[in-house]
């Protein structure tokens, strides 16, 4: 309907969209004082004779000639227009508070920065304190609303289940036992991604539902004979399946996926489902074979795996050895390289790989060669200072458009590994990505590829990529691959890490930490690690320090480095 608050809206929304693009200052001002004035009228405009709409105090010529165009087509063609020339992401961040338009089109325009998943992380990487109008408080506000806006949205990053999770189990468990609550579906799974937290609860819809009928009840969105969809106060939608019946037998289908369960059902075809404890693990003992773990579920052909060979012995957090790939306040950390390093000893890791930006992320405050040679005199100081604890020298390289590293050899040669990453220039074609990851895999000194898709879960696809042809090159060239352990990339993904395995490819589970809260991150890589059936044998990380001084010094022999 054209009423007056609709037609305001399109021009507040004119007057915000052309201060994000850098547009005329004095027109999009005169929008935004018609959209005030527009709203305080007393009559509506669609009854006002077209002719006297100019006459209206703070309307004037050019506002009153786009009211006439609203009224009559409904919509506003030069702000059609606008819209259509604005990435979605950099419109989405008009909705966060204390967001706006000034500083989102320095956002966009000179950070680079198109979805609030990847204005999120930049605030990770202390990337906005960089900017002008941008301190370290805004940032935190920036940060803290981005994170409310995102929790309203419906879909959660594990790591952000991970935080509210224990509080729901306890509240589930206190009102209807221990014995009658098993958390099932995605987040059993370990999903990276998750819509909804699934729980079976073998009591029934009355007897259960008065337990939500609380001071701030959440939102009943559906309800069955076996079942109930909440949606909490957070935005977090909480689905139970519900019934007295066979607790190991619902966890079992509700766990998922319907793959896995399928392919069980096919192969063991006389399972016999009888209750016992409030586990699935009695499904598999009554087919004979290991209980797989839920994480691994996903993974293609498991059962046939299983049969030949055994459950894997994956990989848990307390096999990480090392802290690989980290950036200290030489670039866009925030804690000087002895704190990263005393916080590496307090947590029990042998080895911290120091990995600060390259110098073309001028944004990051990468380094130019002059201070490399200086870093590189303190971290020998360090080392001599904290040993045999050892710092080793690297750099987060740059892998420029085309492919090539952002430094030349005689710099390359000074570090011990190099980290090579794509930070620029993400909207590339599959021929255009290809082109710069395989250049810079063939590169001698390249030891680890960082990130590979550089994705951003729930924000950014990432640049498509063969991951095939990936791994191949990886495995010709002696050629790591990480898996970035931030929540929010988790890249490789861990659907490859079987193949890469195979292939004889290296894993790196790191965590990218700007601060010594980021070691933390470990476990959400290990996590995803899981879910590919990733060994501690085959991740880098998990390598003590004499096994990883070996694996350095072996790979440069070999690569005639």
């Amino acid at each position: 309907m054209n009423d007056n608050n609709f037609i305001a809206d399109q021009f507040s929304l004119l007057a915000k969209i052309m201060d994000i693009h850098g547009g005329n200052s004095f027109k999009s001002k005169s929008y935004a004082v018609a959209a005030f004035n527009i709203e305080k009228l007393p009559l509506q405009l669609s009854d006002t004779p077209p002719d006297q709409l100019a006459a209206i105090k703070g309307i004037g010529d050019s506002a009153s000639k786009k009211i006439r165009e609203i009224l009559e087509t409904g919509k506003l063609a030069v702000l059609e227009d606008l819209i259509n020339d604005t990435p979605p992401g950099v419109l989405e961040m008009l909705q966060v508070k204390g967001l706006g338009p000034k500083k989102i089109s320095t956002i966009w325009k000179e950070m680079e920065i198109e979805s609030l998943g990847e204005l999120l992380y930049a605030c990770n990487e202390n990337r906005l304190l960089l900017y002008k109008g941008f301190g370290e408080k805004t940032q935190r506000n920036v940060q803290e609303a981005i994170e409310y806006y995102m929790q309203n949205q419906g879909s959660f990053l594990y790591a952000a289940l991970d935080e509210l999770f224990p509080a729901i189990k306890t509240y589930m468990e206190k009102n209807f036992s221990a014995d009658a609550v098993a958390v099932t579906g995605a987040y059993r799974r370990q999903d990276l991604t998750i819509d909804e937290l699934e729980f079976v609860i073998t009591k029934n819809n009355s007897d259960i539902k008065p337990v939500f009928q609380t001071a701030q009840p959440p939102e009943l969105l559906e309800e069955t004979d076996n079942s109930l969809l909440y949606k909490l106060k957070n935005g977090l939608k909480l689905r139970l399946y519900t019934g007295e019946g066979n607790l190991p037998e619902k966890l079992f289908f509700t766990t998922g996926p319907a793959a896995f369960t399928d392919a069980f059902i096919k192969k063991f075809p006389g399972t016999d489902f009888t209750p016992g404890e409030n586990h699935d693990s009695v499904v598999f003992t009554d087919a004979g074979i290991p209980a797989v773990p839920a994480y691994l579920r996903g993974v293609t052909g498991i059962l046939d795996r299983i049969s030949t060979s055994g459950l894997p012995a994956v990989i848990t957090e307390k096999d990480i050895n090392g802290i690989i790939h980290t950036h200290s306040n030489w670039s866009d950390g925030t804690n000087t390289i002895e704190e990263m390093a005393m916080a590496c000893m307090a947590g029990g890791y042998e080895y911290l790989v120091i990995s600060d930006h390259s110098k073309s992320a001028f944004y990051a405050n990468g380094l130019r060669e002059e201070r490399i040679r200086e870093q590189h005199r303190y971290v020998d100081e360090l080392n001599e200072k904290h040993k045999p604890f050892r710092i080793f020298k690297s750099i987060e390289c740059d892998i420029l458009n085309d492919g090539s590293l952002d430094y030349t050899s005689n710099i390359l040669s000074t570090f011990d590994l190099v980290i090579a990453s794509v930070h620029a220039n993400l909207k590339m074609t599959e021929e255009k990505a290809m082109l710069r990851l395989l250049n810079a895999i063939q590169n001698p000194y390249t030891t680890i590829l960082g990130h590979m898709t550089g994705r951003l879960l729930l924000s950014r696809k990432g640049y498509p990529v063969d991951h095939r042809k990936i791994i191949e090159a990886c495995a010709a060239h002696q050629v790591v691959i990480e898996l970035n352990a931030h929540p929010r990339r988790l890249d490789m993904d861990c659907t490859w890490i079987q193949e890469a395995m195979e292939k004889g490819v290296l894993i790196s589970i790191d965590p990218d930490a700007h601060n010594t809260a980021g070691f933390n991150d470990c476990r959400y890589g290990v996590l995803a690690a899981q879910k590919g059936g990733l060994t501690k044998e085959k991740n880098l990380s998990s390598f003590s320090l004499q096994q990883f001084e070996d694996f350095l010094a072996k790979r440069k022999i070999s690569r005639q480095i």
